[in-house]
């Protein structure tokens, strides 16, 4: 009995433990997405897309912050998304441009 309370202890601060690391690896993601998107001209070129980008950027960042990294991570997840889009479509209505 006390193998197995100890044992489920350690699992369960292990497991408490992720958020922070796992948030910390999809911010990164998420804010090299949304500053690629910027140097491609995206905030002219595809403002929706990276308006959305940085706005679930910013959101993650808050939720982190109240220790919400479940919730932080999604927003971060997304921000990404939302970020490597804004790129390609910025990346592609340049090209479209220079035709």
């Amino acid at each position: 009995m006390a193998l197995s309370m100890t044992l489920g202890t350690l699992l369960a601060v292990a497991f408490c433990g992720c958020g922070p690391v796992m948030y910390t690896s999809q911010i990164r993601a998420a804010a090299r997405a949304v500053e690629q998107a910027r140097v491609a001209q995206a905030p002219e070129r595809a403002p929706y897309e990276y308006y959305l980008a940085e706005d679930h950027l910013e959101k993650a960042r808050e939720e982190a912050a109240e220790a919400s990294y479940q919730d932080a991570i999604r927003f971060a997840k997304t921000a990404e998304q939302f970020g490597v889009k804004a790129q390609d479509l910025a990346r592609t209505r340049a090209r479209e441009a220079g035709r």
